[in-house]
């Protein structure tokens, strides 16, 4: 047995049947959401792949925050997050059904939809000089060969990282934790890549004639503040039912609630880096995709993320006793979970349009991507333990505190 296990058995560590009631709402959340987005929708099927694209890509930026989360704690060898890990590795070795969510964005690329890509559109890519530049990397084929590759090498190291956490919950001893932190070095070069061209293929590519190298740091910066956020709900709801119940303490939250207000700061000097460096040069391929966002009622979304998504966190979680207590931080994780829909929402739609089309088709699309995924981080949750007792750090970071 090892040190942490000794040292933690009198907490409850396996979920257990307290995970049934969740997975059979989530699971009937997710089919009847996507099923009724589908029967709503089916009349504007624009709409309709523009609201699944929505979804999917804030679901992914979950699961990609809480992959990078496990990544960057074994590449530091942190001791603070062991106790809080195996909830990220779940969340993040669900990357196999977010493979299966991306049909609904890659089947109506194949039958040929140009609705939202207009790269797929063979006979406008001919008319227009600029997109027959970028023919070579946007086209299906290429298309295809990239999306396998990222959640190839997505799904390999989420699961990697799942299955060698839990080996070592059975083994002990350091061996694994040396493996795991040889495998996170390299990872991390590959996952900012795989990360980087991914959202240039599904968010930046929805306007084939803007582009920004920074676009793909913003989005990564999303994933990582949604992972931290859903990461602390998830332990909170954990602990709700008498799990892990002195194991995951308030200095674990507070470390959490920290990288929160760290990377809402992030995300704003990323997001003005963008705009700043694109309004200073002034080039007409660049500007148009702030003119759209800058006008009409996308005006008020704008300000809304300015303020929302930046100025009243920042207050917000800036107290060392908001990230401490476990509700004021609730509220936060929430906060930026629906400003980091929001901001997804501003990146897919405003091409070309003044109104916001906001609507009942992206709400059902939303729960039920989040429900389907979420059915799957439970159902895989009550198979493993909910901390690595294997890990012969776990009693530090059980006695981990703030200085």
């Amino acid at each position: 047995m090892s040190h942490g296990e000794e040292t933690h058995l009198d907490d409850r560590i396996t979920l257990d049947a307290d995970g049934g009631a969740l997975l059979r709402g989530m699971a009937i959340a997710g089919v009847g959401g996507l099923a009724g987005a589908v029967l709503l929708g089916m009349g504007d099927l624009a709409k309709l792949q523009r609201a699944y694209l929505l979804a999917f890509m804030y679901v992914l930026s979950i699961a990609l925050g809480a992959l990078w989360f496990v990544a960057i704690q074994h590449l530091t060898n942190a001791k603070w997050s062991i106790a809080v890990r195996r909830v990220a590795e779940i969340l993040a070795g669900n990357m196999g059904l977010i493979a299966v969510l991306s049909l609904g964005v890659v089947v109506p690329m194949l039958a040929g939809s140009s609705d939202l890509y207009v790269w797929l559109d063979h006979a406008r890519v001919e008319q227009d000089h600029v997109l027959h530049h970028k023919s070579a990397y946007l086209n299906i084929q290429f298309f295809m060969v990239r999306w396998a590759i990222y959640f190839g090498f997505w799904i390999w190291l989420g699961r990697r990282f799942l299955r060698l956490s839990v080996q070592q919950d059975r083994e002990g001893g350091d061996r694994i934790s040396a493996s795991l932190q040889r495998i996170s070095a390299p990872s991390m070069i590959v996952f900012a890549l795989t990360l980087t061209f991914c959202a240039f293929d599904l968010l930046m590519s929805l306007d084939a004639l803007w582009f920004s190298t920074m676009f793909g740091v913003y989005y990564f910066a999303g994933c990582v503040l949604a992972g931290y956020s859903t990461l602390g709900l998830a332990l909170m709801w954990v602990q709700s039912k008498g799990l892990l119940a002195t194991a995951v303490n308030r200095e674990h939250y507070h470390d959490i609630g920290k990288m929160m207000f760290a990377f809402v700061v992030f995300w704003a000097y990323i997001a003005f880096s963008q705009f700043m460096l694109i309004y200073y040069a002034d080039i007409p391929e660049e500007t148009h995709w702030y003119h759209w966002r800058f006008e009409g009622e996308w005006k008020v979304v704008s300000a809304l993320l300015l303020v929302a998504h930046f100025a009243v966190p920042f207050f917000g979680l800036m107290s060392r006793h908001v990230k401490r207590n476990k509700r004021s931080l609730a509220f936060w994780a929430i906060w930026l979970l629906v400003v980091h829909y929001i901001d997804l929402f501003w990146l897919v739609y405003p091409q070309g349009q003044p109104d916001v089309p906001f609507g009942a088709v992206d709400v059902l699309c939303t729960i039920g991507v989040l429900g389907i995924f979420g059915a799957g981080a439970v159902w895989r949750a009550q198979k493993v333990n909910l901390i690595p007792t294997g890990d012969p750090r776990l009693a530090d970071s059980l006695a981990f505190e703030n200085i």
